[in-house]
């Protein structure tokens, strides 16, 4: 079997999603005094490779400890999305021409804008956190009908960033996107559209895992078993995470 970790690599330089506070990391013992390293971690939930658990959005939602291994880890599909641009709204026809998806499957998408995540060689940040493709409606709708364990996307959001707060954030950005599609940010995705992907599926137990990359690149559009392995979390709405690929016919 052959593994492939569809991860970033996590450090005190990782940037969170926008608006939430910096990660800290420092020593509280030293070899030299204590004859021990011992680090400390200060980051919010949503800071590199991580998996928005139910409660993220939904006050009764279950937390990351709930969330069952059955679910966590079984088939999926990897699409290559990577023809897509700035600002693009991905519909169901670009996922199902490419691959074919079963119910109850993993979704993964690669958009290729993890190539402008912070430790790659075109690193990017403000196009890797403001201008990558995303869903539509339309797309909910359909990700619903398959019934799908979970969703894992390689930038920094399952929704498209300009149906978030980074509308606001940047409303720079938020005209260039109204400008490239011909009409407000509100017609692209309606009236009750806002941040569908969190505040439509999350209910409904679909939850998703931001910020992948690592070999992603490697598997495009191929079935594949995939785990999503976070902390078992009492009372997290969301966690850090290691995602992994198992090729069982390599």
């Amino acid at each position: 079997m052959k593994l492939y970790d569809l991860s970033q690599p996590w450090s005190v330089n990782t940037p969170p999603w926008p608006t939430y506070p910096m990660p800290k990391v420092y020593f509280c013992k030293r070899i030299g005094e204590h004859k021990v390293n011992g680090q400390v971690i200060e980051t919010s939930n949503h800071c590199g490779t991580h998996l928005d658990g139910p409660m993220h959005f939904v006050s009764h939602g279950g937390d990351i400890a709930s969330i069952p291994l059955e679910t966590l880890y079984g088939p999926g599909v990897i699409v290559d999305l990577s023809h897509m641009g700035d600002y693009d709204i991905i519909k169901p026809k670009d996922i199902e021409d490419r691959v074919e998806v079963r119910e109850g499957d993993i979704l993964i998408w690669n958009t290729g804008y993890h190539r402008y995540a912070w430790t790659m060689p075109e690193a990017d940040e403000v196009r890797y956190f403001y201008k990558h493709p995303g869903p539509d409606n339309d797309f909910v709708e359909w990700a619903l009908s398959k019934k799908l364990r979970w969703i894992g996307v390689d930038c920094g959001s399952a929704d498209h960033p300009m149906n978030t707060i980074l509308a606001k954030v940047r409303p720079d950005l938020a005209k260039e996107c109204e400008e490239k599609h011909g009409k407000p940010i509100e017609e692209i995705f309606g009236k009750d559209g806002y941040q569908l992907m969190h505040i439509k599926l999350f209910p409904h137990n679909l939850i998703h895992a931001e910020n992948l990359g690592g070999d992603i690149d490697k598997l495009l559009n191929r079935r594949i078993t995939i785990g999503c392995f976070p902390w078992k979390f009492v009372g997290g709405e969301s966690c850090i995470c290691r995602i992994v690929a198992f090729d069982e016919n390599a």
